[in-house]
């Protein structure tokens, strides 16, 4: 993104703008349709396109009956024109950039810097009033693995790679095979959604926990996942819900509070008032003591509406909680304490 620099008037560089913003949003342009756009004739046209040559655009003629021009890639990057809300939706994107965990913070802050510096005055102080703070980012992921997973994915070739999880680590054993379909970021953390031909299912890994061996294997024939979308497919997996977006395990209890001190602790379950300082919750987990356990941080009286399973969980939970509040033997030393 820069600033043009000025012809022989102020018409020609503005018409060098307005033909540059067209050669930027179609591929191909004929030399005719260029000149009725911008009111010239095509000869106009051609010195305007030398003239956007000798600024550094590769602008090449093309070929046929009506002939025209195409912007190409360069090898360097010449100057880019942007309209107002494209250069602020771009520098929004970089603000966030920090928070996706991709490993680009330092040049996502250094490309900001540049567009800052030539925005209007008055879309820098828009951008400037953004504040955004990225939160939770624990994890990073090199750009080097997502590109080399990205590449995998469009060429649909199998990778392969040793996965350290919190119950396998990789210990030298042989590769994990998968077809990649999807490289998803949720909440800071990068997951890549594919196809395990071995154990024909789906699989989600996170990205930050695996490391790429190659070279990749075979190509393969893509497929949709279950529900055709992944963000939805990936949410469901995350509640423990191999179908829709939706906890396995959903129940209804009225609480012994006021509705004030529920709804912002309700999550994705739905409040409402039952009369007063009394609250209906309608919410889900991923098994029946989860569930149990979540209402139970309220800290105050439940009755279960139902289903039987939740019932059954709370007498489960309180008979787990009875035997835990027994006294014991001490531990050994070092053994079983908080810290």
């Amino acid at each position: 993104m820069g600033v043009m620099p000025i012809a022989s008037s102020t018409v020609t560089s503005g018409r060098l703008l307005s033909l540059l913003s067209l050669l930027q949003v179609r591929r191909d342009w004929p030399g005719a349709l260029l000149a009725g756009r911008l009111g010239v004739s095509e000869r106009t046209v051609r010195r305007d396109v030398d003239r956007l040559r000798e600024l550094g655009y590769p602008v090449q003629a093309v070929k046929g009956p009506e002939g025209g021009y195409r912007l190409e890639a360069g090898g360097r990057m010449p100057p880019l024109l942007f309209d107002e809300e494209q250069a602020v939706a771009l520098a929004v994107a970089l603000r966030i950039a920090v928070g996706t965990g991709a490993g680009i913070e330092e040049a996502a802050a250094r490309a900001l810097a540049t567009v800052r510096q030539v925005l209007p005055a008055r879309l820098r102080q828009r951008v400037d009033q953004l504040e955004i703070t990225a939160a939770g980012r624990d994890t990073q992921v090199g750009t080097d693995v997502l590109l080399a997973l990205s590449s995998a994915i469009r060429a649909t070739e199998e990778v392969r790679f040793d996965y350290d999880s919190p119950s396998r680590p990789a210990e030298g054993g042989p590769p994990r095979r998968v077809q990649p379909h999807h490289l998803v970021v949720r909440s800071g953390r990068w997951y890549l959604v594919g196809w395990d031909a071995v154990r024909a299912d789906w699989r989600t890994y996170r990205v930050d926990r695996l490391r790429l061996r190659v070279p990749n294997g075979p190509r393969f024939t893509p497929r949709e996942v279950p529900g055709g979308d992944v963000a939805t497919f990936l949410a469901a997996r995350f509640k423990g819900s191999d179908t829709a977006d939706a906890w396995p395990c959903q129940g209804e209890v009225v609480l012994d509070l006021p509705i004030a001190d529920v709804a912002p602790f309700a999550g994705d379950g739905v409040a409402e008032a039952a009369g007063p300082g009394k609250t209906r919750l309608r919410t889900g987990s991923w098994s029946w003591p989860a569930l149990a356990a979540s209402l139970l941080r309220f800290g105050c009286d439940v009755a279960v509406t139902g289903p039987q399973e939740l019932r059954t969980a709370f007498a489960e939970l309180a008979g787990r909680a009875a035997a835990a509040a027994q006294p014991r033997s001490p531990s050994p030393a070092g053994r079983g304490r908080c810290r």
